[in-house]
């Protein structure tokens, strides 16, 4: 499978032209799977209620794409649902599908879980043969939640990681493809956002030992996922076989 992700500069609160940006970039690629950063459309903004969708704009966006390209795509974006307000990640198929999950560790260090509502779900989307588990940003720093039961074969980490801690976002992505002997896709966003916050070049893949599988060109990041080869990974060493049981209360 052919995944892109691109290295986006958010523009700050301005849905319509991040929109026209991401058309533009990418244009002329094409992928069975496109990946957009933490909420891609306005910025990691504790204004929730500003910029948070209230008729879905963020979704429509994502299935017009998918349909243009035919292929699936994913993001998160902030939601206002029944007077609650939500960091929402979606994975959209271009069979219309779709599969969303909301962000179930809210980064209090920033206030978002004083703004937010968590999820309570883990969610897993199969996908051209690939079961992929949606995981946010934060979420990185939690192993338990994201523990492969043997129900995935990738995780997609969607962010707004900063410079300042570039390092433990890095250094936990390989951690999560190691531990779980999975395809691990973390895709963050780059330039400097409405808090003055800078965000370097810091997408990447690994593979489930450890090894960088992604090249760049641009702003985009491509990788190839061959499950042909993890199943033989997998069958060698069959580490997931001695994990412990443990179940999570959400």
């Amino acid at each position: 499978m052919k995944v892109v992700g691109l290295n986006l500069d958010i523009i700050w609160k301005n849905k319509a032209d991040n929109f026209k940006h991401i058309e533009n970039e990418l244009q002329n690629i094409e992928a069975d799977l496109f990946i957009l950063p933490e909420m891609f459309s306005t910025g990691f903004c504790m204004d929730a209620a500003e910029v948070s969708d209230r008729n879905e704009e963020s979704l429509e966006f994502l299935k017009k794409l998918s349909k243009a390209k035919n292929a699936a795509f994913c993001g998160s974006a902030p939601v206002e649902q029944n007077g609650k307000f939500y960091n929402r990640m979606y994975f959209v198929q271009p069979n219309e599908n779709l599969s969303f999950y909301n962000k179930r560790h809210l980064f209090s260090f920033s206030g978002e879980d004083k703004v937010y509502t968590p999820g309570n779900e883990r969610v897993i989307v199969e996908y051209k043969g690939i079961r992929f588990l949606l995981q946010i940003c934060y979420d990185l720093r939690f192993p338990v939640f994201a523990r492969n039961n043997d129900d995935y074969d990738a995780i997609l980490y969607v962010a707004n990681w900063p410079e300042k801690r570039v390092g433990a976002w890095e250094h936990l992505l390989k951690a999560r493809a190691i531990e779980n002997l999975s395809f691990v896709f973390g895709l963050n966003r780059i330039g400097t956002d409405g808090n003055n916050l800078f965000y370097q070049e810091s997408s990447h893949c690994f593979f489930a030992d450890g090894a960088e599988i992604s090249r760049k060109e641009g702003n985009l990041v491509f990788a190839g996922l061959d499950m042909n080869e993890l199943k033989d990974f997998r069958n060698h060493f069959q580490f997931l076989n001695d994990r412990d049981d443990f179940s999570i209360q959400l």
